[in-house]
């Protein structure tokens, strides 16, 4: 055993030798990604040119074959689409996104509506409904809730109404509501939805309008004093008929020596929708980070000893489809990758990683010359007994077979909170110095890992249960609530982690139901 460890020590040595003065490679994608960086204004344009991008939507398709494009432009032959799968609605929203209070008062509100959920048909004037509270206030005014609007008490957070449904609230389910009119915890509006089990004929009929505290506040005050309180709503909500295929987009740096094994940089281009939001930070920021860096390799001709593999998955926010599906679909090539480097932690610059101690000197190594390069901008890695098995971003379902997958930390002054699903996610919240960090960092880091003597070494792998490995669609648990309104803004999704189990857990295994 003292023979084995020796053994290991050594190479982690030897490696951490070879890379510590940077080669002349690192020092020109140094000097490229200081320099001559572009990657905010790529997040301007794709975020301008094409907006938010829902999975399934017209816009995420049109975005998908413009990167496609732009990476062609740069020089990578090989850019293209890979399928992993369908959507079976497809979603997309109107310009017509207007909720405003004209009696007692006029006020514009900001709001959102889930995704994969009805409009108004055209613009409607309504009088709400204060949510009742007892069944016997609900038999009062049933008759009254037919085709009408109500006014709920709770608030709602990112996944929906706070706490699990009460017996007025399924006494309404069966009322026939023309739509209901939640209020959130503070001034963000978040936006999230499912396609889950949806088919043309069986969509949703009722309208779900949140809008922001202050909004919501002056609808209830209103309503409460009796006074004559009416809404104007126009949303233009539309579903598309499916099934839709759905694609990652996918582009490589072939290997001049070892070319059959890689490093991959990846970001998720999907993103949620609500009204004013265009996906900037969540996520793309980590997609601009994953083109720049790729942009730059091209732009300086350098070639990597491994092949590395650049990446933009969807379906990430409706439970990790588009790498759930790579992995299973390349799990005959999982032996080969390196290490995985996803970046979905919004705008804040490339901090460091989670690693195994005996990943320490490589990973160290590696971005030693962006540590010198960025003095400011200070990285550590966090060592850890064993790889995270949570996380719901693209880097779990590499860790769940054994593949070494990082989210980065995300560090700087950003709050991501602030943006994190809600209309708030623009590029005025991006932060551009910390993109030229983090594209440059994925470069080197990803440079450095390639030209490695060894590939990058593992943990055991995890045993059976561990990880959700089946190749299945994953969706969220309508009735499964988490409050984001003190949530901070240094995170990992692992509590997303926990709505994807719940999920697969309610609609595969039958329980919790």
């Amino acid at each position: 055993m003292r023979r084995f460890t020796i053994f290991w020590v050594g190479l982690a040595l030897a490696a951490t030798a070879s890379a510590q003065s940077p080669s002349e490679d690192v020092a020109k994608l140094i000097a490229e990604g200081k320099n001559n960086n572009r990657a905010f204004q790529t997040l301007e344009h794709f975020t301008g040119k094409f907006g938010p991008r829902l999975t399934g939507s017209p816009n995420l398709e049109r975005a998908q074959q413009w990167a496609v494009s732009q990476l062609k432009a740069w020089g990578y032959e090989n850019a293209r689409l890979e399928k992993w799968g369908e959507v079976p609605v497809g979603f997309e929203r109107g310009k017509r996104q207007s909720v405003k209070m004209i009696s007692p008062w006029k006020s514009e509100m900001v709001f959102s509506t889930p995704a994969w959920t009805p409009g108004t048909n055209g613009k409607v004037t309504i009088t709400p409904i204060m949510q009742p509270e007892t069944m016997e206030e609900f038999n009062r005014v049933k008759d009254s809730l037919k085709g009408g609007w109500v006014l709920m008490r709770r608030p709602t957070g990112m996944r929906g109404p706070q706490g699990g449904p009460t017996e007025v609230d399924r006494a309404l389910d069966t009322a026939g509501l023309a739509g209901r009119i939640y209020g959130t915890a503070d001034e963000r509006v978040h936006t999230g939805g499912r396609f889950t089990g949806l088919t043309m004929s069986n969509l949703p009929k009722e309208v779900q309008v949140r809008v922001r505290k202050s909004d919501y506040d002056t609808i209830a005050v209103a309503v409460k004093a009796g006074r004559e309180t009416k809404l104007e709503i126009d949303i233009e909500n539309r579903f598309i008929e499916g099934p839709i295929p759905q694609y990652n987009v996918i582009a490589d740096l072939p290997g001049s020596d070892k070319a059959d094994e890689m490093v991959i940089v990846c970001g998720h281009f999907d993103s949620w929708d609500g009204p004013g939001s265009v996906g900037a930070n969540d996520n793309g920021t980590g997609s601009t980070v994953t083109l720049e860096s790729a942009r730059l390799f091209r732009k300086l001709g350098i070639k990597p000893k491994r092949t590395i593999r650049f990446i933009l998955w969807s379906g990430e926010e409706q439970g990790l489809l588009g790498s759930r599906a790579y992995v299973e679909m390349h799990k005959d090539s999982m032996d080969k990758v390196s290490a995985v480097f996803n970046d979905d932690g919004g705008t804040n610059y490339q901090g460091g990683y989670q690693c195994l101690e005996n990943m320490v000197p490589m990973l160290k190594a590696a971005m030693a010359p962006v540590e010198a390069a960025f003095p400011d901008l200070t990285m550590k890695l966090d060592v850890l007994k064993e790889m995270p098995r949570g996380g719901s971003s693209d880097h779990a379902p590499f860790n769940w077979q054994g593949v070494p997958g990082f989210f980065t930390i995300e560090a700087g002054r950003a709050d991501y909170g602030f943006v994190w699903h809600t209309q708030n996610d623009t590029p005025r919240n991006s932060i551009p110095e910390y993109l030229v960090q983090s594209s440059t960092n994925a470069a080197v880091v990803a440079l450095n890992i390639a030209n490695a003597d060894t590939l990058l070494p593992r943990g055991p792998k995890p045993g059976p249960g561990t990880g959700l490995t089946v190749n299945r669609p994953a969706g969220g648990v309508r009735n499964y609530y988490h409050d984001h309104s003190h949530d901070d803004g240094e995170h990992d999704h692992t509590d997303d982690y926990i709505e994807f189990v719940l999920d697969w857990l309610v609609r595969y295994l039958g329980i919790l139901k």
